[in-house]
């Protein structure tokens, strides 16, 4: 479905994300319409591990044994992209994009199937203070928008904790399920 042009919800170890193929044009602007969201947020590419990462964002030294000692896990990191990522998916003024390494086995399982990232979005709808946590409460809300709902029960209830290194040292720029002590 995915590889068809789909956008789907799925399950992540910080909470339920939207998610379609990376040069899915179409799919962008629906998780944009669905989150109303404008040109500045940062999408997120979900890689499966580091390898897969590195393809995508430019990463220093120093910057590399930060993020390797915290993935797979709750976290984002916001980082200078290299020029496989499409630019519609770039911050327009920094050229940076976010990754991050999830734990959680059916989005695993999806991204070793799938063979390459998918550009997600955590799933937290508009004036709403909390992410949506279930896959049957996604499925009753959002079913009219989306192509299918990957529900494997209810997963975290935070976003992830987002660590911008697009300067060179850390900035958190939003706290929630992963530690951000570490960065601080």
């Amino acid at each position: 479905m995915v590889r068809g042009g789909g956008l789907i919800a799925y399950p992540t170890d910080s909470c339920y994300a939207l998610g379609c193929q990376l040069g899915e044009a179409k799919g962008i602007e629906r998780i944009r319409e669905i989150r109303r969201l404008d040109d500045k947020h940062h999408f997120t590419l979900v890689c499966r591990d580091f390898a897969q990462l590195g393809q995508f964002v430019q990463v220093s030294n120093q910057v590399f044994r930060s993020v390797k000692a915290a993935t797979p896990g709750s976290y984002t990191f916001i980082l200078p992209a290299t020029k496989e990522v499409p630019r519609r998916l770039l911050h327009p003024r920094k050229k940076t994009v976010g990754v991050r390494i999830p734990q959680h086995p059916v989005a695993q399982a999806i991204l070793a199937e799938l063979g390459e990232p998918l550009l997600s979005s955590t799933l937290l709808l508009p004036d709403e203070p909390e992410p949506l946590t279930a896959g049957w409460q996604i499925r009753d809300l959002l079913d009219h928008v989306l192509d299918a709902v990957v529900d494997s029960g209810d997963c975290g209830t935070e976003p992830t904790t987002v660590v911008d290194f697009s300067e060179g040292e850390p900035e958190i720029v939003r706290r929630g399920a992963g530690d951000p002590s570490r960065f601080e």
